[in-house]
């Protein structure tokens, strides 16, 4: 089994990612699952703006996409700006909206059968809000989002330090993204044995 986890950091490579620090935790969860992870950071790459598979003129969203529909786990991990999900983050969302129409021989969107969960990182409150709007994103795209498929660090109201610079509500948040990861696993499995029905027609 497969995972890919998009790093949506605002932070070029190799500036520290507090949002990659926490996804690593799930990442590590899932590798003692036996599942085979692979990181993507989108802020490196040329991910052109648009709702096609490929954009053309240097587009690497081609890339990352085929990541995507190999991967039976996808984690997308987002900071929290302004109250929502990071630029990048809506970006590599809009991206993947061509899934949707992007169907096997009996009429099932790429995301079907396949399952998502969300990371978010940030120094002030908007974490369920941005958990959210990723969640029912990757929903309308085709993928099934389990229960506790996401953990997030926030340190509170207000301005303060990063994940990386504060140890408090660590522990919660590993925690939450071991469980995370099992959850992901574990529902990938059930649905790896039986297969998304299609749709109506």
């Amino acid at each position: 089994m497969r995972a890919l986890i998009v790093n949506c950091t605002l932070k070029p490579s190799p500036e520290p990612s507090n949002t990659e620090a926490l996804a690593a935790v799930v990442a590590a969860e899932l590798t003692s699952l036996g599942v085979e992870v692979d990181t993507v950071r989108a802020v490196d790459l040329d991910l052109k703006p648009g709702v096609k598979t490929d954009m053309g003129g240097g587009d690497q969203w081609p890339e990352v996409h085929a990541k995507v529909v190999a991967a039976e786990i996808l984690v997308v991990a987002s900071p929290t700006w302004v109250g929502r999900p990071s630029s990048i983050a809506q970006r590599v969302l809009e991206r993947m909206d061509a899934m949707i129409s992007e169907t096997d021989d009996e009429g099932r969107p790429a995301g079907y059968g396949r399952v998502a969960g969300v990371v978010v990182t940030g120094n002030e409150d908007g974490a369920h809000h941005v958990i959210s709007e990723i969640g029912g994103a990757l929903v309308d795209i085709g993928y099934t989002v389990p229960a506790q498929a996401w953990t997030y660090w926030h340190l509170g109201p207000g301005p303060g330090p990063d994940y990386l610079d504060d140890d408090k509500g660590h522990e919660w948040s590993r925690t939450t993204g071991r469980t995370m990861a099992r959850n992901l696993h574990h529902v990938a499995t059930a649905l790896a044995s039986r297969p998304w029905p299609a749709p109506a027609r």
